[in-house]
């Protein structure tokens, strides 16, 4: 795909960006939820299990052989797009909640004792709350919170407040799923590293309009989900440092994660392997590994200006429609739109959208700590790609109008 291309052309390679709903060209305004999906993807993932299916690692035949070679070929190329030191950095999950709760029962129930402070956000989606009060509970470590402040920028200064010695790990998502605030997490990482924590990024909503450097951040951790940028569903990465993951207990256990077996003791591989155990989701990690070549063969900054300037343009066209309040208007944003419209139920302006071939999102988004901090039910949430444009957003606005008018 040459620079040439046009965003026009970038749309028709979606083939649901250019399908009708209720008899309306389909805008669809979800992203944060999960991508479409190129043909590229969709094709190559058809293409192995039309004729390349077999299961890797274990294999003595042509199929096996090959099928290893790629699913290793996905392993690397998402090595290299985040800047991983290693492959080996670089564990196939089912997404992003499988690759927290992965860190936090391996490795901070291995570690964590009574008294230890595991710091979180106000704004965390549940995957990155739920697993880390699970193992509080367990080992009776103590859950901190940084607040959010009216705009939805964190409260830095409450954050340093929070670390201290008993701090053990922080765990922050990079991107708001529910207002799009782009976290200073190099900044906040630099803190935790003070008092020697562990820091674990939620990196699902940045992962396609955010450049991504582990070594550069210096985190510890890292997830992702596949579906959240262009690929397909069912596959996320943990990233890793090596050395960390090697000293990790398995997470579970069964072939292809283990040395030697015997009833009287078992030995593990070394990473990434000693955390995948069983047959892998080979199709996913292929289509995956195809979704970050088609989005280097557009270009990641690319993709984060176009929706920037989407963004902002959307925010300034919903400020004509009376009563609309935005949620969330920290000056440092990604893709996301989080809106109300005077006392109207986010569910039913979404319904009305709908019905105008508009799909946005509606709900408290996985987020209640944050929507309670606002004292709101939810919002409307629309969130943009590289497959929408500026009349995506005129035809989002109409819709908009009409609904208001409706009620």
């Amino acid at each position: 795909m040459e620079d040439a291309t046009t965003m026009s052309q970038i749309k028709e390679m979606f083939p649901l960006a250019v399908h009708e709903v209720n008899g309306q060209p389909l805008v669809y305004l979800d992203s944060a939820a999960t991508t479409l999906k190129p043909e590229v993807v969709i094709d190559r993932m058809e293409q192995f299990y039309r004729y390349q299916t077999a299961n890797v690692h274990r294999g003595a035949h042509f199929l096996s052989d090959r099928a290893t070679e790629m699913f290793e070929q996905a392993r690397s190329a998402i090595a290299s797009f985040i800047n991983a030191n290693s492959s080996s950095e670089i564990v196939f999950t089912r997404g992003t909640t499988e690759s927290i709760n992965l860190v936090a029962q391996s490795f901070g129930r291995s570690q964590l004792k009574p008294g230890d402070e595991i710091i979180l956000t106000e704004m965390e989606h549940h995957s990155n709350i739920v697993p880390w009060q699970l193992v509080a509970e367990a080992t009776g470590a103590v859950i901190k919170v940084i607040p959010v402040d009216d705009s939805g920028d964190l409260v830095l200064t409450e954050y340093e407040k929070l670390l201290s010695r008993r701090t053990k790990i922080v765990s922050v998502v990079v991107c708001s799923n529910s207002l799009g605030t782009v976290n200073p997490v190099k900044a906040i990482i630099e803190k935790a590293k003070t008092v020697n924590a562990t820091v674990v990024l939620d990196a699902a909503q940045s992962i396609s309009a955010l450049p991504t450097d582990v070594q550069d951040l210096d985190c510890d951790f890292l997830a992702f989900s596949g579906h959240k940028i262009f690929g397909p569903y069912g596959i996320g990465v943990l990233y890793g440092k090596e050395e960390l993951l090697n000293r990790m207990p398995p997470y579970q256990g069964g072939g292809s994660m283990i040395d030697t077996v015997s009833f009287k003791k078992t030995t593990f591989l070394q990473a990434p392997t000693r955390f995948e155990a069983g047959t892998p989701n080979i199709s996913g990690a292929i289509g995956l590994g195809t979704a970050i070549e088609f989005v280097n063969s557009i270009g990641l900054g690319r993709i984060k200006q176009h929706e920037e300037a989407l963004l902002s343009y959307a925010t300034k066209r919903v400020s004509e429609i009376p009563g609309l309040s935005v949620i969330g208007t920290s000056p440092s944003k990604a893709n996301i739109l989080s809106f109300l419209i005077d006392e109207i139920h986010p569910a039913d302006v979404a319904s009305l959208l709908d019905q105008q071939g508009v799909a946005v999102r509606s709900g408290h988004h996985c987020c209640q700590p944050l929507m309670e901090r606002f004292k709101i039910r939810g919002t409307l949430r629309a969130s943009f790609s590289v497959y929408n444009n500026a009349s995506d957003v005129d035809v989002l606005v109409a819709a908009l109008k009409k609904a208001k008018e409706f009620f």
